[in-house]
């Protein structure tokens, strides 16, 4: 067995984690947010640490606030921007505020402290201008008087929030009262007043000369949806106008040229059950009202897009066969992939001096590297990477109707045949490809496991048609390709296939069910944060207007796993937490009564079961607190043990 740091799970919680970047216009500084588990191993603080963009220098820590710092930031001038919450005399926990750690040197200065916190901070290329983003209440006349209604809300222990419209939570969030507002920090200037829900989870740019913002904004929709147009807000007088705005589709995430004069963006159409979506690259010049799709016929969905340096193209990132390169999308539509590695990028940040990013793989969590315009790709020293315990491969099958089905193949060190543990991810629009700290197959791989990570219908990186397949049949090539998958990697001669076990969170947990209603090739399945009845599904989610555009009633009971409780003769491990809103808790309430009560396995008489059921009464769709996290680590292998290696383990004593 392997005796890295995935060989126990305390070692793991343990090491450090990169969470963000940012570099200076010049591209002269680059800072990363690194996490770590602090001293009782209960959360993880992160603090920001100063990165040598020529690798040539360790990196330097730059702060440690007790309670750590995030969203770093820099201004014109050079100065490190930053969130924190940094207890004070009066208060222990005051809100998040806007410190600034001055390019010239010396200690933190707090520069922005708001009632109820501040969320978010860009600043512009060119110019001293900082906009945050803050949720301010509705009500409040200024920000003295939004100081006292929060003091009355809070000790009064009043938290209801009266809802006119939707939606009313967020994967693990009550919306409301607050609104989001940006604010300009230097003055504390409300830019967006009465916005309503338009600026919730929505993304804004601010122009290189400080002047105005581009925001996607949300506004409400037929039949309680919402679509997003583009608006632009001049900073001075705080005018906003709608800049672009399509029936068909949402347009998100943009991004100002550097010369101000073009805005580029995301365009995804709105689905149906027929039809599903398309992410496209677009763009604009500002002062007109025409949208072009850059490179129209790329069969790829871009991730994020950010102009270069000079403006004269886009960094665009997009999943691509089990990967997410880098690339470079002229203005013209021509298309060049500018990282030819096994990696996924985020954080990509075009300077004057180069291309930052932040990268990763499964065999490599996030790291901070430089690109160079030639393609070559340079990690700065920032952080160690692990040791793994094993390999990682890749496989491919032939789905039924003649399809590619790629999936990588986490081997364990050991030559013997190891047992097979199918993972399924989740989305379903979304693709094995980077590195997960939540769900890590490296930590099964040390147990001795090997790990099937597949990508099958529906999975992103494989072009439209891929997609499309298993729109609106999610029982259908989704499931078919997964057992391909499978089946090819049991034919392996590393692999077990005599010892097999499924495992999914989210639609990947959907997938579970389905799967156990339609084979007991499987000796265990665990199904984490699932989809397991349709019907109720549809109208309790966070999103029920988006799911409503996925599927018609009829294709949802076609689809709905609940109706093959019959037939399920695996044992199941049922994991949920209360505070997921995108996958609600009744969905694994009801999953557990009816396999005590319909299944192939139901309840004897004194109601023994094979099945069980792990409820985490405070943690939301991941799972998030480290003791939480350990612990269902434990419990998944556990389970596993018993079911597939015929083994008996103890289950954690915090268990009670």
């Amino acid at each position: 067995m392997s005796t890295t740091a995935f060989a126990e799970l305390d070692d793991y919680l343990n090491l450090p984690r990169v969470t963000g970047l940012a570099a200076s216009a010049d591209g002269r500084r680059v800072v990363m947010a690194l996490a770590e588990l602090n001293d009782k191993k209960t959360e993880f603080r992160t603090a920001l640490w100063e990165l040598d963009p020529d690798a040539a220098a360790p990196p330097r820590r730059l702060t440690r606030g007790v309670k750590g710092e995030s969203a770093p930031a820099f201004t014109a001038a050079g100065d490190l921007l930053f969130l924190a919450v940094r207890p004070d005399g009066d208060d222990d926990t005051p809100p998040t505020a806007l410190w600034r750690l001055p390019a010239a040197g010396g200690e933190a200065e707090q520069i922005l402290a708001l009632p109820g916190g501040v969320d978010g901070v860009r600043t512009a290329r060119a110019a001293e201008r900082t906009v945050v983003t803050a949720a301010l209440l509705p009500s409040s006349a200024d920000l003295d008087d939004e100081r006292r209604l929060r003091a009355l809300r809070k000790d009064t222990k009043i938290d209801a929030i009266l809802h006119t419209g939707y939606p009313v939570r967020y994967w693990d969030a009550d919306l409301g009262p607050g609104q989001p507002h940006l604010l300009d920090a230097a003055d504390r200037r409300d830019l967006t007043p009465d916005p309503g829900n338009a600026l919730r989870e929505a993304s804004f740019d601010v122009s290189a000369d400080g002047t105005f913002i581009v925001a996607a904004w949300r506004v409400p929709g037929p039949a309680a949806s919402l679509r997003s147009v583009l608006v632009r807000i001049d900073v001075a007088s705080g005018n906003r106008e709608v800049i672009a705005e399509d029936p068909g589709a949402d347009l998100e995430s943009p991004v100002i040229s550097p010369d101000c004069t073009q805005v580029a963006f995301l365009r995804e159409s709105v689905s149906t059950p027929q039809q599903a979506p398309r992410i496209t690259l677009c763009r604009m010049s500002l002062g007109s009202v025409e949208i072009e799709t850059v490179a129209p016929n790329w069969d790829r969905w871009p991730v994020s897009a950010t102009w270069s340096a000079d403006g004269a193209a886009l960094l665009v990132v997009a999943d691509d066969g089990g990967r997410s390169p880098v690339f470079r999308v002229g203005l013209d539509g021509h298309v060049t992939r500018l990282t030819d590695d096994d990696f996924a990028y985020t954080n990509v940040i075009a300077t004057d001096a180069g291309d930052f990013a932040l990268r990763s793989s499964y065999a490599a969590p996030p790291h901070p590297v430089r690109l160079d315009t030639d393609g070559t790709v340079t990690v700065l020293p920032g952080v160690e990477l692990p040791a793994l315990p094993g390999e990682l491969t890749e496989i491919e099958a032939t789905a039924t109707d003649g399809r590619t089905v790629r999936s990588w193949l986490v081997l364990p060190v050991d030559q013997e045949p190891a047992p097979l543990l199918l993972w399924i991810h989740g989305g379903p629009l979304g693709s094995w490809n980077a590195w997960s700290w939540r769900w890590n197959p490296w930590l099964l791989a040390a147990g001795g496991y090997a790990v099937l990570l597949p990508d099958p219908a529906l999975s992103t990186g494989y072009g439209q048609d891929f997609i499309q397949v298993g729109w609106g049949a999610w029982g259908g090539p989704p499931f078919t390709d997964l057992m391909a998958a499978t089946d090819a990697a049991c034919a392996h001669p590393r692999i077990d296939a005599t010892r097999t076990a499924a495992m999914g969170g989210s639609f990947g947990g959907y997938m579970a069910n389905w799967v156990a209603g339609h084979t007991d090739r499987f000796a265990a399945i665990v199904t984490h944060a699932s989809l397991w009845a349709l019907d109720q599904f549809g109208a309790t989610t966070d999103s029920s207007y988006y799911w409503m555009r996925e599927m018609t009633p009829e294709m949802a009971v076609e689809n709905s796993p609940h109706r093959h409780v019959h037939s399920i003769a695996t044992p199941m491990l049922v994991i949920h937490g209360d505070k997921d809103y995108r996958v609600p808790i009744g969905e694994a309430l009801r999953l557990w009564f009816e396999l005590l009560t319909a299944s192939g396995l139901p309840a004897d008489d004194d109601g023994n079961s094979p099945h069980r059921f792990l409820y985490f009464p405070s943690e939301n769709h991941w799972v998030l607190h480290p003791a939480h996290a350990k612990l269902w680590y434990q419990v998944v292998t556990a389970f596993l043990a018993e079911h597939v290696l015929g083994e008996t383990v103890a289950l954690p004593e915090t268990l009670g």
